[in-house]
């Protein structure tokens, strides 16, 4: 009996760890096209994924598209989700944002974060909402979580950075774009964030 829960325990791990990093190769391709402004081509790579990081990314593609209805339908797959899980906020936040409700996408970011404050994208999702308030002190402190939580989260470093230079904090701002710079060197904010540099470094 002992040796028959082995071999099943044994042969969960191989199936689930390939699983996992197919998973997670799929979010790299599809985060490295959203970096490089590629937009169009991470939705077709994401293609009818149901990994809600995925799922995430596709929403956030749709809405620099500008196409807000498939935007809302991406976030909507999200929300669908059940109430405990977070990214059921998640999507409704997103949502939320897409119709200019701020205070709402914050309600819904908040619970996203107070069902697992570990998942980068409800600390994400929260400096969106906060930004949209134009709380930057808290927004930038989101998206610091966020950053930590996922060093290589591009974005996430990107709009630190710009909360902190709201803030005018030069520093912190410097730090946050030129780590976005080398996360997403062919960004479509490239040029901004390299003249803000420079006029940083006077």
């Amino acid at each position: 009996m002992v040796s028959r829960l082995r071999r099943f325990a044994v042969t969960v791990m191989v199936v689930v760890a390939p699983q996992a990093a197919i998973l997670a190769q799929s979010l790299t391709d599809v985060r490295q096209k959203f970096d490089a402004g590629e937009y169009q081509r991470a939705i077709d790579i994401a293609g009818s994924s149901a990994e809600p990081r995925v799922i995430y990314v596709v929403a956030q593609s749709q809405q620099r598209l500008r196409r807000g209805d498939d935007a809302r339908r991406a976030y909507e797959q999200l929300a669908k989700r059940p109430d405990a899980d977070p990214w059921h906020h998640v999507g409704l936040s997103g949502n939320a944002l897409i119709g200019s409700d701020a205070g709402e996408a914050l309600r819904e970011a908040d619970r996203a974060v107070a069902a697992n404050g570990s998942l980068p994208e409800a600390q994400y999702q929260r400096g969106l909402a906060l930004s949209a308030s134009q709380n930057m002190a808290d927004a930038a402190a989101a998206f610091d979580k966020a950053a930590d939580l996922d060093p290589s989260w591009a974005y996430a470093h990107y709009y630190a950075g710009i909360a902190y230079s709201k803030m005018k904090r030069s520093d912190l701002t410097a730090s946050h774009f030129q780590t976005f710079l080398k996360l997403a060197p062919q960004a479509p904010e490239r040029g901004e964030v390299q003249s803000i540099l420079r006029t940083l470094a006077r």
